[in-house]
């Protein structure tokens, strides 16, 4: 077998909605040199709404409803909720909820988050299953691309039974704000989608200033601490349009999350995976800090990371420009599995895999020589040609499901045995 027979591509395939919206903050003022001496403009466009008569203002309030109330769930209180958030710097008295409504929806914006974009997929089994069912429940995490190229993460559910049989569940129409609850004492920022009904209706957009130009390529992992406690966990990269450095995000529950930035020298780089659980003490995760090579990373406090070395550098043709990780790694009885992506000719992104000592996983004991996804004829355009990239893979009785992205556009799914994937590296 060589290895781009390993996967069987299947037919399913998931592309951008711009159909799909979500309402998110909008914020404006003057730029500097026209701000001085000004009272703030937030304040001068409530003041021009506050100085229309009564009738004007119900009757936008009932243009308002007739367009958003249709396309989403409960939006008023969303609009009430940006009007408490706004109150001060708009600085006038607006007591009416008829005004707060509209002063609310002055500072919201609707937002397409994946109209462009629907790509990096990373997926991970959901807890408290029955290991003896046939079918396995999964939760996938999609970068979603809108307005501006600013990327946030969108999920959706399915199961998956080992072979062929994949199903996505269909998205809800509905996009979900999240309600954001800061404790700057303990560095984190919650995202409560109290008002989500199903997974996909949650949003994460863009929410503090590293983030400003998008949250990218989350890579989830179902991680298990010394004490048996189990709890999904995505690494991200945070960009603020000119640096990128790595956050975290945790599942309290599946409609609130936390998110929090990983300090220490080894934090201000993209790409980084958690492994599924500590080795010895240590948290340990996989890395490109140096945009070439592939890091282990160890720290005994998940939220710090000063040290790390290069474990694998590019040795084949396809990865000659760089080579990083395609999610967390997998444990199997042989080790840990990981698969990889590979930088080579024109800028082409294809995707392989490695195995690493379970004990010590600085050790690579074996390595795919080819790619065993790439660009092909049939799938080599998109939004950026020749890439293939993935965020994690999916393990179920030996099988794999590999959920990967075509040209950073749309999605697609694969699915191969470990046995295969091993007789094929070296």
């Amino acid at each position: 077998m060589d290895a781009a027979s390993v996967f069987t591509t299947l037919d399913l395939e998931l592309k951008p909605d711009p159909a799909r919206t979500v309402i998110r903050p909008f914020s404006f003022d003057y730029p500097e040199a026209f701000s001085a001496g000004k009272p703030s403009r937030a304040g001068a466009v409530a003041a021009r709404l506050m100085a229309l008569d009564e009738p004007m203002r119900q009757r936008m309030l009932r243009l308002l409803h007739e367009a958003m109330r249709p396309r989403h769930r409960r939006v008023d209180q969303v609009f009430l909720r940006r009007f408490d958030e706004v109150r001060e710097a708009i600085g006038i008295e607006v007591t009416a909820e008829c005004d707060r409504l509209l002063v609310g929806a002055y500072f919201s914006q609707e937002y397409a988050f994946e109209s462009a974009a629907l790509f990096n997929p990373s997926i991970v089994a959901v807890p408290d299953q029955d290991p003896n069912d046939d079918r396995l429940s999964f939760l996938l995490s999609l970068r979603g691309v809108g307005e501006g190229h600013i990327s946030s993460v969108t999920f959706r559910s399915g199961s998956w039974d080992g072979g062929t049989q994949l199903t996505v569940d269909p998205p809800s129409a509905q996009g979900v704000p999240p309600r954001i609850e800061r404790d700057d004492d303990a560095g984190w920022v919650r995202l409560r989608s109290d008002d989500s009904e199903d997974i996909s209706e949650t949003v994460i957009f863009p929410i503090l200033p590293s983030q400003r130009n998008g949250v990218e390529d989350l890579r989830l992992v179902r991680f298990t601490d010394h004490d048996g406690t189990q709890s999904v966990i995505g690494t991200y990269t945070a960009f603020d349009g000119r640096v990128a450095r790595a956050e975290l995000l945790r599942g309290i529950d599946v409609r609130t999350y936390e998110m929090r930035p990983l300090t220490g020298a080894m934090a201000g780089y993209k790409g980084m995976a958690l492994f599924p659980r500590r080795i010895g003490d240590d948290f340990v995760m996989l890395g490109r800090q140096d945009n070439e090579n592939i890091w282990l990373l160890r720290s005994l406090d998940l939220h710090h990371w000063e040290r790390g070395d290069i474990i694998m550098r590019p040795k084949y043709p396809w990865e000659f420009v760089q080579i990083g990780n395609c999610g967390s790694p997998i444990e199997i009885d042989e080790g840990w599995l990981v698969f990889t992506h590979g930088v080579g000719l024109v800028r082409g992104y294809c995707v392989g895999a490695c195995l690493l000592d379970r004990d010590d996983p600085r050790k690579v004991l074996a390595r795919t020589p080819s790619p065993l996804l790439f660009p092909s004829a049939e799938q080599r355009g998109g939004y950026v040609p020749n890439v293939t990239y993935s965020c994690g893979a999916l393990l179920h009785r030996r099988r794999i499901l590999l959920p990967y992205a075509i040209g950073d556009e749309h999605t697609a799914f694969a699915t191969g045995s470990v046995d295969d994937l091993l007789s094929v590296m070296r």
